[in-house]
């Protein structure tokens, strides 16, 4: 039996070939839904907008592969009309034309639509949600991994970010000083971003031939665009705000939000139908407090996760341990498929 710990990207995709050699597994998620990082959620008159991951581009290759492999359509990021971008906080916002550039695409349905298929794929016993993962105990070619209920593996797949692992689970005997010391230092993607979305009756910015998209220094936004369906049937704004907002209400983050809204693109900003946001620090499952505060992507791809552990046993496994495009959804998609492999290649010895 393989243990997969983490149902994420990565852990479902291996689950998902481990499925397909016959091998059997389970995946033991922490939270009550599946999906980690990659979260849609429905707005008003059932828009799904994004709360995690959601672009990606045509250097993404092992997602595109996927996706294809999948019959998963996607489509290309709305950027015609104008952008605007906010220097300073005591400046208007400026209207400019962005240079040429590689288009980023959306997958159809939403991000959660590639969740949704490859759980399908399993069985519903093969995925254990409510199954925080506290110790993990190697003996005898044996590997004991205590959660809410206890498991026996022959092998096991750290499919969470390093950091969470390294913080939250004791393992016996303990992992190499110099492993666990990176995955403490390792940054998780998206732990420090707030993502908001607005849904509205109508594209109100497209009538004007706006882009939908703003860019500012001043904040409480960093970035915005436009978050319309591939039909263009449902109608939102997504994007970032300051980390450092996380501290206000939700009344007086939205309000400062909506305020920046109305000043870029007018009063119609402010007839929004729901206001959705996910701050990620708050997300006990994706955040673990650094000291010092860690760089974007810090150790992001170290090599040190590479090789197996506990007599190839223990796998490292998530976006941030990719050694191509780590910490975005190519690289879950990457570590997932060579992760499997790896553990096709032992079984089969």
């Amino acid at each position: 039996m393989i243990i997969i710990i983490g149902a994420g990207l990565s852990g479902l995709l291996t689950a998902y070939r481990l499925k397909s050699a016959g091998i059997p597994f389970k995946v033991l998620e922490a939270r009550a839904r599946i999906g980690g990082r990659i979260h849609t959620v429905e707005s008003a008159q059932n828009t799904p907008v994004e709360m995690g991951a959601t672009w990606f581009g045509d250097s993404h290759t092992n997602l595109m592969v996927l996706l294809k492999e999948l019959d998963l359509n996607y489509y290309e990021q709305y950027m015609q009309g104008t952008v605007f971008y906010q220097p300073l906080a005591n400046a208007p916002a400026q209207e400019i034309q962005l240079p040429s550039q590689p288009p980023s695409y959306r997958i159809s349905g939403g991000t959660s639509h590639l969740i949704t298929i490859l759980s399908q794929k399993l069985d519903p016993a093969d995925v254990l949600c409510n199954q925080e993962v506290t110790n993990i105990s190697y003996q005898n070619n044996t590997l004991k991994v205590q959660a809410a209920e206890v498991f026996t593996a022959s092998r096991v797949v750290l499919a969470l970010p390093p950091k969470l692992w390294s913080k939250k689970i004791i393992f016996s005997p303990p992992l190499p000083k110099p492993l666990t010391c990176i995955a403490e230092e390792t940054h998780t993607w998206m732990e420090d971003a707030i993502k908001v979305a607005l849904t509205y009756p109508k594209p109100f910015w497209r009538h004007q031939d706006f882009a939908g998209a703003l860019f500012s220094n001043a904040g409480p936004i960093t970035e915005f665009y436009d978050h319309c369906n591939q039909d263009v049937s449902e109608f939102a704004l997504c994007g970032f705000i300051n980390p450092a907002y996380k501290n206000l209400s939700v009344e007086d983050r939205k309000s400062q939000i909506v305020a920046q809204l109305k000043a870029v693109f007018g009063t119609q900003a402010a007839q929004f139908l729901d206001y959705k946001e996910c701050i990620w620090s708050n997300e006990v499952h994706t955040f673990e407090t650094s000291d010092p505060p860690l760089l974007p992507h810090q150790h992001n791809g170290h090599e040190i996760f590479r090789p197996p552990y506990y007599d190839e046993r223990l796998f490292i496994s998530s976006a941030e341990v990719a050694s191509k495009f780590p910490g975005y959804m190519d690289g879950a998609v990457h570590v997932g498929n060579a992760t499997a492999q790896k553990i096709i290649n032992l079984h089969y010895l």
